[in-house]
């Protein structure tokens, strides 16, 4: 199994990183994708990755969290970092208005800008989004068919939004949300639909710690060695074994990382 995101630059593993991904590789995860979320935090998992080479990769991009940050829509930084060979994807990128920590129309440039750079360097595209599915989809669509793949992280969208990111070929990521009674019953569902070669599974670490994880961790961080309780759910919901949902997600995230 491929953990495709984990935010190891969180100050929460500060203490404990390097016993973080040596946990990782004890529960059996074969790789763990480090989430890039600003020039900064780009930067940082970049080094991060290069600690455990091989094993860790990240991703360089800008968070719609972040997008006020960004002055030059050229992306000088984000374009620089993208040409290390442990950087294996464009993003976190998107669209988030629930929060709105960043102006919309600033959200939505900064987001066209990445789309815009993943095409010329002919990388995938790692994307949130929340609260904003039509303007997500309204900015992607004239960029898809230039871009090599993409993916649409942490999903908890309806079924119309699933089959709507289906019919772009958008590849999936399902968190630990799915292990959540009390938000993931949708969620539950709708894993189903999701074709073998388009899942892809992650923790969004130190965010979404198994709800149903048994015994409860004293602690509210998630990490990656939660990951193949996440499949196990995953499987459950889908009606499969578990052991071919972590066999299709690694070969699938392997594919579409190119790793």
């Amino acid at each position: 199994m491929i953990d495709i995101g984990v935010n190891l630059t969180n100050s929460r593993f500060d203490k404990d990183r390097d016993d973080v991904v040596a946990r990782a590789r004890a529960a059996g995860v074969e790789g763990l994708i480090l989430t890039g979320t600003s020039v900064a935090e780009s930067q940082q998992a970049l080094t991060m990755a290069r600690q455990w080479p091989g094993y860790c990769y990240s991703t360089a991009g800008v968070h719609p969290h972040d997008a006020k940050t960004v002055t030059d829509l050229a992306l000088p930084d984000i374009r620089a970092l993208a040409g290390e060979p442990e950087v294996v994807a464009v993003g976190e990128c998107g669209l988030d208005f629930n929060r709105d920590f960043s102006p919309r129309p600033q959200q939505e440039a900064v987001f066209e800008a990445q789309l815009a750079l993943a095409a010329e360097l002919n990388k995938p595209v790692f994307m949130h989004c929340r609260d904003a599915h039509s303007r997500f989809l309204a900015i992607l669509k004239p960029w898809r068919d230039q871009l090599p793949a993409a993916v649409l992280h942490c999903f908890t969208g309806t079924e119309a939004e699933l089959r709507d990111c289906l019919d772009l070929d958008l590849h999936i990521g399902i968190t630990g949300w799915v292990c959540d009674e009390r938000r993931g019953t949708e969620l539950r569902a709708l894993v189903g639909l999701i074709p073998d070669e388009r899942l892809m599974i992650e923790t969004d670490c130190p965010y979404l710690l198994p709800r149903d994880y048994r015994p409860k961790p004293k602690s509210s961080r998630n990490e990656p060695k939660f990951l193949p309780h996440i499949a196990g759910v995953i499987a459950q919901c889908r009606g499969q074994d578990a052991v071919a949902v972590m066999k299709h997600s690694c070969a699938t995230t392997k594919a579409f990382f190119a790793i």
